[in-house]
């Protein structure tokens, strides 16, 4: 989250959970937006709907950078 040479460059990055205790994704080296829904969804069907949250129009663009965390939907969408 900070930048390099920052005093705070050492501070831990918070993850804070949403309503359903959800904290996102995290993207890993070869990952798929269908892998990446059904780890969050339970569905790799409705990778879409992380497309929705992370407000991108190509699947691809979720996945495209390796240890980046996307947001997931909360129960009903």
């Amino acid at each position: 989250m900070f930048f390099r040479g920052s005093r705070y460059e050492h501070v831990p990055d918070a993850e804070i959970a949403g309503p359903a205790g959800r904290t996102g994704e995290k993207v890993q080296d070869g990952d798929r937006p269908d892998l990446i829904a059904f780890r969050a969804l339970g569905d790799p069907e409705q990778f879409w709907r992380l497309c929705d949250v992370n407000r991108v129009m190509a699947p691809a663009e979720l996945t495209a950078v390796g240890g980046k965390r996307i947001l997931s939907p909360g129960p009903g969408g």
